[in-house]
């Protein structure tokens, strides 16, 4: 981010580098930091290597009535990021969490317009708390001290659906509008097994948008769901822990959930 932009925005380089000539409106979501010109998007990337690579990606995509993805605005003089920022267009819609259903629907048709893309060393660069904790799920790294965390993985059976780069926060990242497919945005990119980012979704909806417990047994067409379920659950909780923000009222909160889970695998 320049050192020059006030309150988070983009610097004067960067508004020319994307065409942006219009007010800018900060945007809700995004934490706090995307902001919108016209109908140029700005936002800050944690790695110019993602944003790069993640752009090449999304402009070779072919147009869907499943899912649209917002398409990268190269920079002038080449490129996709400029000073640390990133735009793309803007795409009119809203998240609705309560569409569960819907979001898998949308993030599974991603998923298979992007097979076969390859493993981007980024993703090992990656030290944030999200990616960390991907890495403890799949139990790459030691799994930290914590007693519903022991419980979920005393749970976990081996899992041997493929690999392939998905997008593990689909939840809030799909927005609708009417008489246009869904937008998926924020790609969060992990190399694992498709159905993982749609657990991950589901858990999301049971754990904060009231999500019926019932329905947690929906597999959704994904074979070892509830495998993926117990690792999804995983992956929040530990994220939470890694940030400091898993406390006793987010243990209760999470409790049901868990316990629906662990029954279910079982």
């Amino acid at each position: 981010m320049s050192a020059d932009s006030p309150e988070g925005r983009p610097s004067a380089v960067v508004l020319g580098a994307f065409g942006a000539s219009d007010p800018l409106e900060r945007l809700v979501g995004g934490r706090g930091l995307t902001w919108r010109s016209g109908d140029v998007v700005l936002r800050p990337v944690d790695g110019d290597a993602e944003a790069e690579w993640k752009s090449e990606l999304i402009t070779r995509l072919a147009a869907s009535e499943a899912f649209t993805v917002p398409r990268p605005i190269p920079a002038a003089g080449g490129g996709w990021v400029r000073e640390s920022w990133q735009a793309i267009e803007w795409i009119p819609g809203a998240a609705d969490e309560r569409r569960v259903d819907d979001v898998v629907r949308a993030g599974a048709a991603f998923h298979e317009a992007i097979t076969g893309a390859e493993r981007p060393g980024f993703l090992d660069e990656s030290t944030d708390a999200w990616s960390v904790a991907d890495r403890i799920v799949w139990e790459e790294v030691t799994r930290p001290d914590d007693a519903t965390l022991a419980r979920l993985a005393g749970e976990y059976r081996a899992v041997d659906a493929p690999s392939q780069m998905v997008h593990g926060d689909l939840l809030g990242n799909v927005l609708f509008s009417e008489g246009r497919p869904p937008a998926i945005i924020d790609w969060a990119p992990y190399w694992r097994p498709t159905g993982y980012g749609a657990a991950i979704a589901v858990v999301d909806a049971a754990c904060w948008h009231g999500l019926p417990l019932a329905r947690l047994a929906e597999d959704h067409g994904y074979g070892q769901w509830r495998q993926l379920l117990l690792r999804a659950l995983v992956f929040r909780i530990a994220t939470l822990i890694l940030l400091g923000h898993w406390d006793e009222a987010q243990i209760a909160r999470h409790a049901p959930i868990v316990d629906a889970v662990i029954d279910g695998a079982r």
